[in-house]
């Protein structure tokens, strides 16, 4: 698909984007523009969850760590002001559990960082009888498969470090580390 080629978007063709990466948010929102989207952007959760509450889109794309919260904040919003929203959550930090609790609240999909403007537009069209993607070919590391489990473990705990360190008996600094790094390969 080009860049420039419009598509169908329905009769609200309004796309919410929210970043704090100005650079990926501004390249992101151009590109949308050109597919037709009607686009607004916001670099932070307040921003977001304004723009959700005063004009809810027919689509949004919201990353998960933003630095004055977290994105679900605003998926929430999002879904509680249009439950016919199509919500696509963007993360650099992929995990299952982060997957999983951004569909619970209502994210319609889930990708991981870096994302072109081609994958958005794939995952915010995509309807619910569309086939599944094949399965990677190679498996998780253990490193990997542990992180996993903590970040789970965490989105239990509704993201409370304290409790989600009693729960694994680790030490509550380590723990903290372990979150702010990136997740292994």
């Amino acid at each position: 698909m080009a860049d420039d080629v419009a598509l169908d978007l329905g009769q609200d063709p309004s796309l919410l984007l929210v970043d704090d990466d100005e650079v990926f948010l501004k390249r992101l929102g151009r590109a949308m523009e050109r597919r037709g989207f009607a686009v607004e952007m916001a670099n932070s959760v307040a921003a977001g969850r304004a723009l959700a509450t005063a004009r809810p889109p027919a689509y949004a794309v919201i990353d998960l760590r933003l630095e004055d919260g977290n994105g679900l904040d605003v998926v929430e919003v999002l879904r509680a002001k249009r439950p016919d929203a199509r919500i696509v959550v963007l993360t650099g930090y992929g995990a299952i559990a982060t997957a999983v609790a951004a569909v619970k609240i209502g994210a319609t999909d889930y990708l991981s960082k870096p994302a072109d403007a081609e994958e958005v537009v794939n995952a915010l069209l995509q309807r619910g009888d569309a086939v599944l993607p094949e399965p990677p070919d190679n498996p998780m590391s253990a490193d990997r498969v542990r992180w996993e489990h903590i970040q789970r473990v965490y989105e239990q705990c509704d993201r409370n470090v304290s409790e989600t360190a009693r729960r694994l008996s680790m030490h509550r600094r380590t723990l903290q580390r372990i979150l702010a790094k990136r997740s292994p390969r």
